[in-house]
């Protein structure tokens, strides 16, 4: 069977309305399959998506899922539904294969693809490394969970050129073929874990990223994670490290200051870390890891030093948003793990006023108190998680608890003094209280941007 006669003509339902799982329906249509969508949410919470499903004459139900899906030839699952879902017991038990976007589009793309996951990093290093390869002359898309979905582009894509997509652990969990040239693991630490059973679950589900790659393929690994179990990942790819701790006899480390580059028993200088535009600790290893895919695709490494020189990062990953009265407010709203805080942490030298809480995913907060030692001056919280969170972080800061962003806001513009930080990175998913991370970044950012207007109106008035 063609890659092709795998959509062509047969009947595919998709669970799940969101971004992944529209992109899914509209490639199936557009090469000759039967989409079918069904979502749990009402058509009140979907206009937007109903009206896209109205103009491409695709099938859906809102409100639940139906038998109808169980007629489907496969079905394609978005990464928001949880497997523990009724109607996926259904489907496994009438024998109907499940696969996941990814999965779909990678049977349609002609070029090479790089796959990046992780359990921090994940977006600014797929970024990164779009824009290591632009600067070397590859043609590339970046996408997956990083603006389009990958089925959204897939066709786009040449054959000489490469898709750099970010997958999550729930993409992965229904692969059969996916196979990218390069796969990144970044770093593993304990998240999602109301959607697991453990961390060993969590961690198998990243590792099928190299399930599918060859002898000429690339699996990139952070050294200086002990967490990864480098020598139990089925894969027949190379595996190639990098490191911000020690020399390595291949690969990207830090040697110094410089940022160094071995590959086929030649060393190269790639570039002074201090000139690298995104700063701290993880971001030097993000930087590592884009600038040895770099290198394995035979990018130059004054072209590599060029785009780490000039990419500002992403949004909502540490983005400063204003200064109100002589007081920072930066958006880390894509924090959604306990260990991405206490990376924002390490990286603000000024006292910080922490906005915190959403829906909890089941870790610890525990790490945010050891690391916030010295450095938060008071935490607002918000959200589901603000009770559990408080239990582990009251005895140690100063807390207080809001109703909405715009009160967290206020509130801790109201304890922070100039020359100080408000920092919103919540160490929760958004789905209690906002659409996904993005909005809770986007809502954030035009509270500061009222507030600083409202600010500045108090202040003219008061001149006069």
């Amino acid at each position: 069977m063609t890659t092709k006669d795998r959509v062509k003509g047969r009947k595919i339902g998709i669970i799940g309305m969101a971004r992944s799982g529209l992109a899914a329906a509209k490639l199936i249509k557009k090469l000759g399959g039967y989409p079918f969508v069904s979502d749990v949410k009402t058509e009140e919470q979907l206009t937007k998506e109903i009206a896209l499903l109205k103009e491409q004459e695709i099938p859906y139900e809102t409100g639940g899922h139906t038998e109808r899906l169980l007629k489907s030839d496969f079905v394609i699952l978005s990464p928001g539904v949880p497997r523990q879902t009724p109607i996926i017991g259904q489907i496994d038990a009438a024998g109907i294969p499940i696969f996941s976007e990814i999965e779909l589009a990678s049977w349609f793309c002609r070029g090479k693809i790089i796959a990046i996951t992780g359990s921090n990093g994940k977006t600014t290093t797929t970024s990164l490394t779009g824009e290591v390869l632009t600067s070397g002359g590859l043609k590339n898309i970046v996408c997956g969970n990083i603006g389009n979905p990958f089925a959204e582009v897939v066709l786009d894509i040449p054959a000489d050129g490469f898709a750099v997509v970010e997958v999550s652990n729930f993409q992965l969990e229904t692969i059969e073929d996916f196979a990218p040239h390069i796969a990144m693991i970044l770093n593993l630490t304990p998240d999602h874990l109301d959607r697991y059973d453990g961390f060993d679950d969590y961690k198998k589900a990243k590792y099928r990223i190299a399930e599918n790659q060859a002898s000429t393929d690339y699996l990139i690994l952070n050294a200086d994670d002990a967490v990864i179990d480098r020598n139990h990942i089925a894969t027949g790819a190379q595996k190639i490290y990098f490191s911000t701790a020690r020399s390595l006899p291949t690969g990207v480390f830090q040697r110094g200051e410089s940022l160094v580059g071995m590959a086929g028993g030649r060393e190269m200088e790639i570039i002074d870390i201090k000139q690298i535009r995104i700063q701290g600790p993880h971001n030097l290893q993000n930087a590592a890891a884009a600038s040895l895919a770099g290198i394995l695709l035979g990018i130059a490494p004054e072209k590599i030093a060029a785009a780490l020189r000039s990419f500002p990062g992403v949004p909502h990953r540490l983005e400063d948003v204003d200064v109100v009265a002589g007081i920072r407010f930066i958006n880390d709203s894509k924090a959604t793990n306990v260990d991405s805080v206490c990376f924002a942490l390490r990286s603000i030298k000024t006292p910080i006023c922490l906005i915190a809480g959403g829906r909890d995913k089941g870790g610890s907060y525990q790490p945010i108190a050891e690391t916030g030692r010295g450095k938060i001056k008071e935490i607002i919280l918000i959200g589901e998680a603000r009770e559990k969170m408080f239990d582990a972080l009251g005895c140690h800061f100063p807390v207080q608890f809001a109703a909405s962003m715009e009160e967290a806001v206020k509130k801790a513009f109201e304890a922070a003094s100039p020359g100080e930080t408000v920092l919103l990175s919540p160490a929760c998913s958004s789905f209690d209280m906002f659409e996904n991370f993005e909005h809770r970044g986007e809502t954030f950012k035009k509270i500061v941007n009222s507030l600083k207007n409202n600010h500045s109106a108090s202040q003219r008035i008061g001149a006069k």
